[in-house]
């Protein structure tokens, strides 16, 4: 597809810019939440090792006592805690499903000096199905 600027002129001003192609989002953002019971798994221990940007992975706990719909957070082998259990439900039953690419899992934000339930937080992301 061939591009072709354009031209305003306002006055003594003059803008100029691209009609380009629509781009295809690769994935849409879907929740913003903490990461539930930090404190309790091995946040502690991988907290240094964490970044704004870094990938984690979710992981059903089908049998988890506490909760029926348990979806655990890793990062590597790091259990670092849970998706609150007010959001986890449609997590669960996608992953019930077999859906284990369908969520892409990111810090979003790191809070070193705050209650440990309030020092990491991600976003999730639903992804573009690429088949």
């Amino acid at each position: 597809m061939e591009q072709t600027p354009f031209i305003f002129v306002l006055g003594n001003n003059k803008l100029t810019f691209t009609i380009m192609e629509k781009r295809t989002e690769r994935r849409k953002h879907f929740l913003h939440t903490n990461v539930a019971g930090f404190m309790y798994w091995d946040g502690c221990e991988a907290f240094s090792r964490l970044e704004v940007g870094t990938k984690l992975e979710m992981v059903r706990e089908a049998d988890n006592k506490h909760d029926c719909d348990a979806v655990a957070l890793y990062y590597k082998d790091y259990k670092l805690g849970f998706i609150p259990g007010s959001e986890n439900e449609i997590f669960a039953q996608f992953l019930d499903m077999g859906h284990y690419d369908l969520f892409e899992v990111r810090v979003c934000r790191l809070c070193p000096d705050a209650h440990p339930e309030r020092q990491v937080y991600i976003n999730i992301y639903i992804k573009r199905n690429e088949k």
